[in-house]
């Protein structure tokens, strides 16, 4: 999630809790050294094989060129994830149109079956429910207001914000026209539950639709858009590779990267959430400021034409802000009569965890250390999904239970990112046919979950601007530092 600076300024003035220095902003481009050819059907290629220092028979006949050649890029400054380089290999002519991709996925996927979707529903209602029925009946033993009773809260928090990460995997399918076909009935569901999280439901709709045909697009994305070396430095408040390079500086290469990696992790994870909903935290520089609250710019946008909440879309922004008006209330209410540290206990808590799962997916599905991202010139619609990554959130526990539990939100994204109507109980299905028929640009990241987010925490800083890619720039840190157990 990037983080614009004086948008974020504006946050923690607001919040009076936080103190902020840009997760993205400028740094000075590292020269060119050489450039390197990077194929799909072999990714990057090895020291060994560059160099050509293990001797081997110099007159052999050469391999054979590859069918297709992968993009020609400088390496310098780039750390590889276990993609391997893949998304930095490819160009724009790899990428199919839009109704090829569509032919291959099967016609009954993009069609929701109200009845399984509302099944769904009840399994993540009823286990939500469980949970709170047993915070309701720990209360009177284990008071929240008492201090050593916060483990217990704080786990708590845990087991229910994960279980109730659920409603909000369906709440988002909602917004996108993936629960079902009675839209009344969808609305309202969506409507609801959306309130139930004080996110305004028609805003969200709307902005979530714009992330979708963005995607990975520099200037008019919408969540997580990375700051750039190409943006003027006047607009910065702080030089994030400065700063990055600072924390090494004062704490050692090793325990540095650690500490930028924990600061980053609580700016998105903690703070990433309400920050986007107030003050457009997340969303590209040309729609100004923007408020999930409020419809008009909270300052001037380049592009007034493409302002986040056009004609209708205002008036919906005001209906949403009822639903969570009506809960907002109902929260201070509680805290009135019963106490802040109640309310916190069994609301407050796990809303911060569905926030943090939020954010980690929408995070780690459009960001890792060796996937670039592209200028309008450069962009188009399928080239933005097919950015996305899947990753393994099925391996996240020995059950399986967690991607269970959030639908497989996180390891079928590239289908839905291509055609958001598709429910996620047939997303597996698409992903099946996508990986099959376009496997050269299909992005599956192996690396476990908890090591690919500490990865981006310390790789993903700010972008410098290579041929039409825009990467992120690691020349500072040592590639040792930013290796996982898929790295290489």
């Amino acid at each position: 999630m990037a983080f614009h600076p004086k948008s974020l300024t504006a946050f923690l003035a607001a919040a009076s809790a936080f103190s902020y220095a840009s997760a993205f902003a400028p740094a000075s481009q590292p020269a060119r050294k050489q450039l390197t050819r990077v194929n799909v059907a072999t990714g990057i290629p090895g020291v060994a094989d560059a160099l050509n220092i293990f001797g081997g028979n110099n007159e052999q006949e050469p391999e054979k060129e590859p069918e297709r050649s992968g993009a020609l890029i400088d390496l310098d400054g780039v750390a590889l994830s276990g993609l391997k380089g893949k998304a930095l290999s490819l160009t724009s002519e790899d990428f199919p149109d839009s109704f090829s991709v569509r032919q291959v996925i099967p016609k009954d996927c993009f069609e929701p079956e109200t009845a399984k979707s509302l099944g769904y529903l009840s399994v993540s209602v009823v286990g939500t429910a469980l949970c709170t029925a047993f915070g309701l009946a720990a209360l009177p033993v284990l008071d929240p207001a008492n201090i050593l009773t916060l483990p217990f809260w704080l786990a708590y928090s845990a087991v229910t914000g994960t279980v109730a990460m659920g409603l909000w995997v369906l709440a988002h399918e909602c917004g996108h026209g993936a629960f079902s076909k009675d839209r009344d009935l969808q609305d309202n569901v969506g409507y609801i539950l959306h309130s139930l999280f004080l996110v305004p439901y028609y805003s969200w709709q709307r902005s979530h639709a714009v992330h979708h045909r963005y995607t990975n697009h520099m200037e008019l994305g919408e969540t997580h858009v990375p700051e750039s070396d190409q943006v003027p430095i006047e607009e910065k408040l702080y030089d994030s590779i400065a700063l990055r390079k600072s924390f090494l500086d004062q704490f050692g290469d090793e325990k540095g990267i650690q500490a930028w990696g924990a600061f980053q992790a609580f700016l998105h994870l903690i703070v990433g959430w309400p920050a986007y909903l107030l003050i457009g935290a997340t969303g590209g520089p040309d729609r100004g400021m923007t408020n999930h609250y409020w419809p008009n710019p909270l300052t001037e946008p380049r592009l007034p034409k493409k302002e986040l909440f056009p004609g209708n879309w205002k008036q919906k922004v005001f209906q949403s802000d009822i639903g969570v008006a009506v809960v907002g209330a109902g929260a201070l209410t509680w805290a009135a009569c019963n106490g802040v540290p109640e309310m916190m206990a069994l609301y407050g808590g796990p809303l911060i965890v569905v926030n943090a799962w939020l954010v980690l997916y929408t995070w780690l599905q459009h960001t890792d250390v060796d996937v670039p991202h592209f200028q309008d010139s450069d962009h188009n619609f399928v080239k933005g999904a097919f950015h996305t990554i899947d990753r393994p959130y099925d391996k996240m526990d020995p059950w399986g239970a967690i991607d269970f539990l959030h639908h497989k939100i996180g390891s079928t994204h590239v289908a839905h990112h291509f055609d958001s109507t598709i429910p996620h109980y047939k997303a597996q299905v698409a992903t099946d046919a996508i990986k099959e028929n376009f496997p050269e640009i299909y992005l599956y990241e192996p690396t476990p979950i908890h090591e690919a987010l500490w990865r981006v925490c310390k790789g993903c800083a700010s972008t410098m601007k290579r041929g039409d890619y825009y990467i992120w720039d690691n020349a500072d840190v040592k590639s040792e530092l930013l290796e996982t157990s898929e790295s290489y």
